[in-house]
């Protein structure tokens, strides 16, 4: 079997954003630190609204976990809502699951504003039970999110199923139709493109060592010192989620990097493709330590499951 080690996302995309050249500003009003998902939407905001937004990439735009997940775009929070209303009250809940389902709608205003070539499409998704006690939960799950934030999703009995997924093992299944699919490659790269053109400074290939507030002559005000050189931020927007390190200490004590790996496999038939996944669903199953696939735009199946703590990369 050809076994390629590569990342199979970024093999899709044609044309890369490519940083800046050269040295860095002496000034900024904002530096974002990471070049993902959130650092570029931030970038492309805060140009949008006149300020200069200067984004530091160790690596290469995209790098981490933004062009090597599963381009699912989902709603919802890890923690059952019962558990969560517990630990933070029902309105702060209520905040938190509709900013998830607004961050979808979010996703493809941007997708269509900036015209990002990346396969956006609300396909829905479809949770899995592996074990009958989790279906029987499904009900209550479906119940509970309609009574606290008005929302419809679909129990799917086992003998329905095979209308969502072309297997027998599953005990039936949850379906929300406002989920979407997306190239993770292709969408960042087209946000860092967007950041460009409204005026961003971006570059890549430059770590961050160390962010210092100024003497207090100068407060409200930070150093931030790069491989490529200093600069002075008026604020520091943190966005280097895993890939955190010393150099700001205070968040980097507040992140756990989990390991996630991805296998896709060679182009399937579309008879295949239709029989495995009739309705190009996001799917994942019940576990805790869960498996998660979809078909991909081109017909591959892409494959994920949590993996380990503390990734090595």
């Amino acid at each position: 079997m050809d076994i390629k080690e590569k990342n199979y996302w970024l093999e899709t995309v044609s044309e890369p954003a490519q940083g800046a050249s050269g040295s860095l500003p002496d000034k900024a009003d904002v530096a974002i630190v990471g070049g993902g998902f959130c650092g570029l939407s931030a970038a492309r905001t805060l140009a949008q609204r006149g300020a200069r937004a200067v984004l530091l990439e160790a690596e290469t735009f995209g790098w981490g976990a933004s062009s090597r997940n599963g381009g699912m775009v989902l709603p919802g929070l890890k923690l059952p809502v019962p558990t969560l209303i517990k630990r933070y009250g029902r309105e702060i809940v209520r905040q938190m699951y509709n900013a998830s389902v607004d961050s979808i709608d979010l996703v493809e205003k941007m997708v269509r504003e900036e015209g990002i070539d990346c396969n956006f499409a609300r396909c829905g998704q479809l949770e899995v039970a592996c074990k009958q006690s989790h279906f029987d939960a499904y009900a209550t799950a479906a119940a509970r999110i309609k009574q606290e934030f008005g929302r419809e999703i679909r129990v799917v009995s086992r003998d329905a199923l095979k209308n969502e997924i072309g297997s027998e093992i599953y005990y039936g299944g949850l379906v929300d139709e406002i989920s979407a699919g997306v190239n993770p490659a292709r969408y960042v790269h087209g946000l860092a493109k967007a950041a460009q053109r409204h005026g961003a400074c971006l570059y890549d290939h430059t770590r961050v060592n160390r962010v210092t507030p100024r003497a207090n002559g100068t407060s409200g005000s930070f150093r931030v010192e790069t491989t490529r050189g200093s600069l002075t931020a008026k604020e520091v927007f943190l966005a280097s989620g895993a890939y955190t390190t010393e150099s700001t200490p205070a968040l980097r004590k507040k992140v756990i990097p989990i390991g996630s790996y991805i296998i896709a496999t060679e182009v399937l038939p579309d008879a295949l493709a239709k029989e495995v996944s009739p309705r190009n669903r996001m799917i994942y199953d019940s576990k805790h330590f869960l498996y998660y696939y979809r078909l991909t735009p081109d017909n591959r199946m892409l494959f994920g499951g949590r993996a380990a703590f503390f990734p090595e990369s």
